[in-house]
């Protein structure tokens, strides 16, 4: 499997979309995944997107940010064909990577309960799962 890491380039957004509707995650095409709101934030100096190729056709991504302390693994998802070959961990090893170009040395997921794949991905790779850890939001949007 002949595979290429690059950043992601607005191009790639449709197929993207594709790609994280595959792997069932939450979605918010009207705000924080609509196509403006996600070229604004690749501009951003603490946002890194990743995504894997193979035969020109996107067939991964992932989505690190960081706070200046700690770095955040998102939106990891791998196009149906291609799991269970290794490429979730490539993509979340790259991240780290990139992370840690910018002295971020500590790394973090959330990963939603019922989604026992990403879960067994995260462990494997030496991730500690936190279950004494209460996860508050608060949106100003409610698309966001």
């Amino acid at each position: 499997m002949d595979i290429v890491i690059r950043r992601f380039k607005m191009s790639d957004y449709d197929r993207v979309i594709e790609l994280w509707q595959q792997g069932n995650l939450p979605l918010k095409p009207k705000g924080r995944d609509s196509r403006e709101e996600i070229e604004r934030q690749i501009q951003l100096s603490n946002v890194i997107f990743l995504v894997a190729e193979s035969a020109g056709k996107v067939i991964g991504t992932v989505l690190a940010t960081h706070d200046g302390r700690k770095g955040w693994i998102n939106r990891l998802a791998v196009d149906p064909a291609f799991r269970r070959q290794g490429l979730g961990q490539i993509l979340i090893k790259e991240a780290e990577k990139e992370l840690e170009k910018e002295r971020i040395m500590m790394f973090a997921a959330l990963i939603e309960e019922d989604n026992l794949p990403s879960i067994n991905l995260f462990e494997k790779l030496g991730y500690e799962y936190h279950p004494e850890i209460k996860y508050f939001t608060r949106k100003k949007f409610p698309e966001i």
